[in-house]
């Protein structure tokens, strides 16, 4: 497993170990660091412009929006 005192700050990383989440980041939110789990194990995201990933962005456009602090901005990035 991760340990996750060595991750830099918004720097995802991958987590191939982990049982359920493909990546791990940590990030500060109002002076704190937290971690953040996101993206589905052995799945892949479209990095182009295809109906899956517009859907994605459909489906999580708010939680996208909160920024930094949420899982769905930070699978948006990665992985779609």
């Amino acid at each position: 497993m991760t340990d996750l005192s060595k991750l830099k700050i918004n720097k995802p990383k991958k987590t191939p170990s982990h049982k359920t989440k493909s990546h791990v980041v940590r990030t500060r939110v109002n002076g704190k660091v937290k971690t953040i789990r996101f993206g589905q194990q052995g799945k892949t995201g479209d990095k182009g412009n295809t109906a899956r990933s517009r859907s994605f962005k459909a489906r999580h456009g708010k939680n996208i929006a909160k920024g930094k602090s949420s899982a769905a901005y930070w699978a948006n990035k990665v992985k779609w």
